[in-house]
């Protein structure tokens, strides 16, 4: 039988000190347990530094991590766990290459445009999800939160400086193009994250409109200068067949049954 590592006393006073200086909080939480281990089993000293510095660099990873992913503000927390790629019309092949994340470091942009219901949103999200745990920085807005960041910048002249900084994303989701009617902010913020994100960052939109419809919810001009832009170095996917949503709430799967 294995002898439980007694009781971990209190990290010394100077320890304590030395770690909250050095930014170290995973390191300081563990310490105690690790060193009580370590004479127990009579680690080498340069085990314990081992240790004690592995379980500091995960403890960043992890919370390095849930940030990046609260900043992101993903709309449902959807990863590739909950994705069945056999209910895709996109082909596998192409899933494949999309979940590598290979065009994310070449900066180029992905379009998914279909039918409301055929994982378009879900598809975007999962990549999303998969490049911030790869370390990626990511960005998700409708339209209209562009509209409204157009809006709200615009008073003190500030909307350039706005773009920029939501381009220190590694990749910018825009999803849901065209369900609403597009503000003329909306259309302005739109153009302008595009032509900023040109050949510098990777885009992703998702769409119930092919590209060459988007003159239909924009200025013409504004559309055309957009999609050319847009368009240049992009992946498009399209998507097609019934909704996955309405196929299985028909079937009784939307919801828990009631007892």
């Amino acid at each position: 039988m294995t002898t439980p590592p007694p009781s971990a006393p209190p990290l010394d006073g100077e320890l304590e000190s030395l770690a909250r200086r050095l930014r170290m909080p995973h390191l300081r939480r563990l310490a105690p347990e690790v060193i009580a281990t370590a004479r127990l089993q009579r680690w080498e000293p340069a085990e314990v530094l081992r240790v004690l510095l592995a379980e500091e660099v995960a403890g960043r990873d992890r919370s390095s991590l849930a940030t990046r992913r609260l900043q992101a503000g993903f709309p449902a927390g959807k990863t590739f766990e909950s994705w069945n790629p056999k209910l895709s019309s996109i082909s596998a092949p192409t899933q494949a290459a999309l979940r590598s994340l290979e065009w994310i470091g070449r900066r180029e942009n992905l379009v998914v445009c279909g039918p409301s219901g055929t994982g378009k949103t879900m598809l975007l999200e999962a990549l999303g999800q998969a490049a911030v745990e790869a370390g990626r920085r990511v960005a998700w807005f409708s339209l209209e939160s562009l509209g409204v960041l157009v809006r709200r910048h615009r008073a003190d002249d500030s909307v350039t400086k706005a773009i920029a900084r939501i381009l220190r994303a590694d990749l910018v989701v825009v999803d849901d193009i065209g369900l609403l009617a597009v503000s003329p902010d909306a259309a302005e913020g739109l153009y302008r994250l595009v032509d900023a994100a040109y050949e510098r960052r990777s885009l992703a939109v998702s769409s119930n409109l092919h590209p060459s419809g988007f003159d239909e919810i924009m200025p013409k001009t504004l559309a055309t200068a957009t999609v050319d832009r847009l368009m240049h170095h992009a992946h498009l996917c399209i998507t097609q067949g019934d909704s996955v949503r309405l196929a299985q709430a028909t079937a009784g799967k939307g919801v828990v049954p009631l007892t």
